[in-house]
């Protein structure tokens, strides 16, 4: 009998408020309002009404007659869902009682910490999660699913040592080659369940695509497809939000959901939960996944939310912030993965995905996200041990960094802290270093911004880049002992 494992995946981020100001005498209990967008209740609520009501409505009769399916809810979502929308957070709360459904773990801020090369963070997230599944539950997930599937080999052993009976990830082809996604295999150690990128986009992307040659995309013809597919079992994985907000009610998708059910009980097609798929299944073989791998875009890659030098740059200074974090659920909101979605620089139809989702445009994503976390950082600089060593490491906002330039203008480098000033003195070219030294520029921006005067002094005058390379990192290395 073939076997249907559907998921799906629940998220909702706090947006940065777009017109975010440091504001220096602002209390720390009012910072969240601060930082983040009064639109996200506004947002929260909208989805609500057009996808999480109507969808976990249906969800619950099909349950109730014998259909099965996982959910995996992060916590930034059920935050939002007790201040804003609790009758919504109590038809979750039915759905997860119920026997035929299954909830799976994440981090709990739906964050990019499985990128940190330390995976403390990581780690920690997880167990937040877990935690609050059991609060809210009483329930504590068996199966893990990381961010937008994030995976690679260190995720997989770290999940298995986290004792996890299982992960999802994305079916790429370039990890299986000619092998099929609707079998169970191994990574690490662990069993590994395999996303059906094709079956699954045909719902996520492609139900309302009038230039698709299959449309429309009807409950009978899909369970057709999954009944004839070869293989153990078909992982279907989406987001929730497809169903009435990616795509509203008008395109017939709740037709499509409240109907699915009874046309693949009637070809035979049995629903599992994850933990079953895992119990039931013998792993094949095994994957090797050295390079990160996703469900984002076509790339199936950590691109989305590292591709270009913005999200690099964001992303190393979250990394680096953890010294700062002394409030650190501000931190962990911060490695939200949208946060550094926003920031892309894609185009064709990626491109337009990454539009749809953000509520301001790429740059000013990453402007705004820079000032809040700068601005978080200087705060905390205030109550820590070695403050002057604190503040010359720290994050700057956009209007601080150091921008290179040379004869010409702007060269198309900057950097945002003096981790990232001695990597940019690297790859410069020494033309700009000439050019900048000549005016004193790294004198005066080490001197009046990082307020460092002794490495400003040191720097003074030096010409050749290994001069200045060597100097920066010795005493940056310094900086940093002190805040070990």
């Amino acid at each position: 009998m073939p076997q249907i494992c559907v998921g799906f995946e629940v998220h909702q981020p706090y947006r940065l408020n777009r017109l975010f100001a440091p504001a220096p005498k602002l209390k720390k209990k009012d910072l969240f309002d601060q930082y983040f967008d009064g639109l996200n209740k506004e947002i929260l609520l909208r989805v609500a009404e057009k996808c999480y009501d109507p969808a976990t409505k249906i969800i619950l009769e099909k349950l109730d007659e014998g259909f099965a399916c996982s959910f995996s809810l992060s916590g930034t979502l059920i935050e939002q869902l007790e201040k804003w929308s609790p009758d919504t957070l109590s038809l979750f709360e039915a759905v997860a009682q119920h026997r035929n459904t299954e909830l799976i773990s994440q981090t709990y801020y739906h964050s990019i910490a499985s990128c940190f090369s330390d995976k403390t963070e990581f780690r920690e997230q997880v167990k937040l999660h877990s935690d609050l599944m059991f609060d809210h539950f009483r329930v504590r997930p068996t199966i893990f699913e990381n961010t937008e599937f994030t995976f690679n080999n260190d995720v997989a052993a770290t999940v298995k040592d986290m004792d996890f009976a299982g992960i999802f990830t994305e079916g790429v082809d370039r990890i299986l080659g000619w092998r099929s996604p609707n079998y169970v295999y191994e990574c690490q150690g662990i069993p590994v369940m395999l996303r059906n990128t094709t079956l699954s986009d045909d719902i996520a992307f492609r139900f309302a695509n009038r230039t698709w040659d299959m449309y429309p995309l009807t409950a009978d013809t899909y369970a057709q497809w999954i009944a004839s597919s070869p293989g153990d079992v078909i992982n279907i994985f989406l987001d929730y939000e497809t169903f009435g907000e990616h795509f509203w009610q008008e395109t017939g998708i709740f037709d499509f959901l409240r109907s699915l059910p009874y046309e693949l009980a009637q070809r035979g097609v049995e629903p599992v939960l994850p933990s079953q798929v895992v119990a039931r299944n013998t792993p094949v073989g095994e994957i090797d996944v050295q390079e990160t791998i996703s469900w984002a875009d076509l790339e199936k890659d950590t691109s989305a939310w590292m591709g270009n030098e913005r999200q690099r740059t964001a992303f190393h200074a979250i990394q680096n912030a953890k010294t700062y974090a002394i409030d650190k659920p501000i931190w962990r909101y911060l490695q939200t993965s949208d946060h550094f979605y926003y920031m892309a620089s894609k185009y064709g139809t990626c491109g337009e995905v990454h539009t749809y989702f953000s509520h301001h445009d790429a740059e000013d994503a990453f402007k705004t996200y820079m000032r809040v976390l700068a601005d978080y950082e200087s705060r905390n600089v205030r109550v820590m041990k070695n403050r002057k060593s604190a503040k010359t490491l720290r994050t700057l906002p956009p209007e601080l960094a150091f921008h290179f330039a040379g004869p010409s203008g702007f060269i198309g480098h900057a950097a945002y802290n003096l981790d990232q000033f001695e990597e940019q003195l690297y790859i410069v070219p020494i033309d700009s270093i000439s050019y900048h030294q000549e005016r004193e520029d790294f004198y005066h921006w080490i001197n009046d911004v990082l307020e460092d005067q002794k490495l400003a002094e040191s720097i003074r005058g030096l010409r050749e880049r290994h001069e200045l390379t060597t100097a920066v990192k010795e005493r940056r290395e310094l900086l940093w002992s002190h805040l070990k």
